[in-house]
């Protein structure tokens, strides 16, 4: 009798999987790089000559920093499960356009203030998403409308000039002129970017603040669980209101040389960046659920894009193919995302 009720108990016994699959683990934390590696090998194979010249990897490297800085500063919002920030379209190009128009008062004012206005957008977002519990989704969009509004009715729904706004004033148009070089200027040669530059330094900061500060372990504890670490005692308002004030100074960083880049300040400076950079960050290894990936990751994400990006020119594949083409490169990180997200029990 004995013998059968332990025949019994053994055949109960809960003989599901419970071990997470190696490979599941390391393609989750090195799947971008792989990715990298692929596209460098299909990118070599359509131009064995050129693709791996000095100046093929300084045109990558050149075209991707703009997005860079952006996915410096998102990566934050993501962290923080606030998934993404749809305002940084406007932030970019009103930050732009308020710096041009300081371009009589000098230099310095006109670069603090297009970084002071996109400061304070994120500000108002960090406030109302942080304090107020809003949909970060919802008001980060209509926040977006609202601006585009403001910069239209502000300039006429016209596009403005360095140059024009400067006048006939000597000093002015030497600052048109500096403001205009910002995007143009290099280093080693002509080698590297002042744009480079700066999204390698944004990105050596970002890692910083995540890895070694208070700062960064809290905001992976808000991304977690919201609810956990508000019960715990963590000031979640601050916390979600700095994410945002960083990611706003870095778009308005991206403004200030995208309108530098372009010699125009226009409303439409932005348009596409909410969702290309947040295309960048997922594949990278961040996921919406936040708490998860890294600025390493989040780099290779950027690197991954623009390496796309300069494949796809290279097959031919016209401009408007490739947002079709990035469109589904998105749907498809999102779904992978989710995926893996439940099965290494994250959702």
């Amino acid at each position: 009798m004995t013998k059968a009720n332990e025949n019994k108990t053994a055949a109960k016994a809960d003989s599901r999987k419970t071990e997470i699959s190696k490979s599941l683990l390391f393609f989750d934390k090195a799947g971008v790089w792989i990715l990298v590696v692929c596209l460098m090998a299909i990118g070599f194979i359509i131009n064995p000559t050129d693709y791996f010249s000095v100046g093929n990897i300084r045109s990558i490297l050149q075209a991707i920093s703009l997005t860079g800085m952006c996915c410096a500063g998102l990566a934050y919002i993501v962290y923080s499960s606030n998934m993404n920030d749809m305002s940084l379209p406007m932030t970019i190009a009103i930050s732009g356009m308020v710096a041009i128009q300081l371009v009589p008062f000098g230099i310095v004012v006109c670069i603090l203030g297009g970084l002071l206005t996109g400061t304070l957008v994120g500000i108002i977002n960090g406030l109302m998403i942080g304090k107020l519990r809003a949909n970060p989704i919802i008001w980060t969009l209509a926040f977006n409308m609202v601006l585009s509004g403001i910069a239209r009715v502000a300039w006429g729904g016209s596009q403005i000039y360095p140059d024009v706004v400067a006048g006939g004033n000597e000093g002015a148009l030497m600052t048109a002129e500096t403001f205009n070089q910002l995007a143009r200027t290099y280093f080693f040669g002509g080698s590297v970017s002042l744009m480079m530059i700066v999204m390698v330094v944004m990105f050596i900061v970002s890692y910083f603040i995540m890895t070694h500060t208070k700062f960064g372990n809290q905001l992976k504890i808000v991304g977690t669980n919201y609810e956990t670490a508000r019960l715990s005692g963590l000031n979640v308002v601050r916390i979600i209101t700095i994410s945002y004030i960083i990611c706003s100074f870095c778009a308005s960083v991206c403004g200030l040389f995208y309108a530098s880049m372009r010699k125009i300040g226009s409303y439409d400076n932005g348009v596409g960046y909410d969702f290309s950079c947040l295309t960048a960050v997922l594949l990278g290894g961040m996921t919406l659920l936040g708490g998860k990936g890294s600025m390493v990751g989040v780099f290779g994400g950027v690197l991954a894009v623009g390496m796309l990006n300069n494949v796809m020119t290279l097959i031919g594949i016209s401009t408007f193919n490739q947002y079709l083409v990035t469109g589904i490169v998105f749907l498809l990180i999102v779904w992978l995302n989710t995926k893996s997200a439940r099965k290494l029990g994250r959702a």
